[in-house]
């Protein structure tokens, strides 16, 4: 396919695509005006020839939101994004995108379509985050519709999607947790459980994490990859959340302690197992050395948190009390940040906005000091 680029005066430009010729013999030709500087107008024919050589059409023409989004789910969702991501963005658009909206013509789909569908959503009983999230999909399938040459506007960029009000996070107190942990010795995953408080980690990355990752010489460990369920593929290996989340994490003298003493308990069962016992490497497998099913370990503490009449809370809110107690204790945010593996220093700072009175508190009473301690003496 060959395309060209006319100046047709400032700010504009005339995109000409060559189609080839007809059934009768005729040459076709697509012309397409793009308002911007030359370099956009280059990437906009490029994206159109890219379009082409994938068999997408230049424009919509018929084609309906439905089909779009499932060449994009096709073409770029799957090749491209984690499979629990993937996923995720399938079971929005299947369950309330396409019921919705998915038979509008793609060159006809207006921001008022996909505001009337979120209001339906929440009128439905969906909560704020989850049509957010919805509206997340659907802006990013329409970029990349963009891109294509599908369509010369994003629809959903004209949106504004709801916006959920962040309940405030309480994490159980260090009292509570040191209980959990010593409930949990009862349990096959007093390891696992007792690694999630100490490290911050998510717990895909706990479960997928091996021997082989961590250096119990210079006391630290390697987050490489996390263990998730993926629907139709079972337990699967990935790598982590984002590129933030493959990081290095320091670990303490007594964390080092349980490791040791957990690699010894592991050795001995394996021995007493012998051909029973399957060895993978992990840290924290099953009984019989696989890889432990996430939602197990899930369960697990529920049942615990029940036992001790604990409410609200969550096994991801060990990964908040090691984020709150760091914070609480004077530790640098971007040094947490990078510890949790956050993708962006914000996220950590409005995740945990309930500390941040704290810091402010306690930055001014440090300021107060080292000014005191600068003051001349014959002031």
């Amino acid at each position: 396919m060959n395309g060209s680029i006319r100046r047709r005066g400032k700010g504009t430009y005339e995109l000409t695509v060559d189609l080839g010729k007809d059934s009768n013999g005729r040459r076709q030709r697509k012309f397409v005006n793009v308002k911007g500087t030359r370099k956009e107008a280059d990437r906009k024919l490029r994206d159109i020839l890219a379009s082409l050589d994938k068999d997408l059409p230049v424009d919509a023409g018929k084609l309906s939101l439905r089909e779009m989004l499932q060449r994009w789910l096709r073409d770029y969702v799957v090749p491209n994004t984690r499979a629990r991501t993937a996923e995720r963005y399938e079971s929005d658009i299947r369950l309330h995108i396409e019921p919705a909206i998915g038979h509008i013509q793609l060159s006809r789909l207006s921001p008022a379509d996909i505001q009337a569908m979120e209001a339906r959503l929440l009128e439905g009983g969906k909560s704020a985050r989850s049509v957010q999230h919805i509206h997340a999909v659907l802006r990013e399938s329409l970029k990349h519709a963009l891109r294509w040459g599908l369509v010369f506007r994003n629809p959903a960029e004209a949106v504004d999607p709801p916006r959920p009000s962040r309940p405030e996070i309480q994490p159980p107190s260090a009292n509570a947790v040191w209980d959990l942990l010593e409930a949990a010795k009862e349990t096959p995953y007093h390891g696992a459980l007792v690694f999630l408080a100490f490290t911050g980690c998510r717990r895909g990355e706990a479960l997928g994490l091996r021997w082989a990752d961590i250096d119990l010489e210079n006391r630290n460990v390697a987050i490489v990859q996390s263990l998730q369920r993926v629907k139709g593929q079972g337990l699967v290996f990935q790598p982590p959340k984002s590129a933030k989340s493959r990081r290095a994490i320091s670990l303490d003298s007594d964390m080092i302690d349980m490791l040791r003493e957990h690699r010894g308990k592991q050795l001995l069962r394996q021995v007493e197992l012998d051909g029973a016992y399957s060895d993978q490497g992990l840290v924290f497998p099953g009984p019989l050395g696989r890889p432990i099913d996430p939602s197990v370990l899930t369960r697990t503490f529920e049942k615990l948190v029940r036992r001790m009449g604990l409410t609200n809370t969550r096994l991801h809110d060990l990964r908040h009390f090691h984020a709150t107690l760091l914070l609480q204790q004077g530790t640098n945010p971007k040094v947490v940040q990078e510890r949790l593996g956050h993708s962006s220093f914000a996220i950590t700072m409005d995740t945990y906005s309930h500390v941040a009175p704290g810091l402010q508190k306690q930055a001014a009473r440090d300021f107060a000091l080292a000014m005191e301690k600068a003051k001349p003496l014959n002031n």
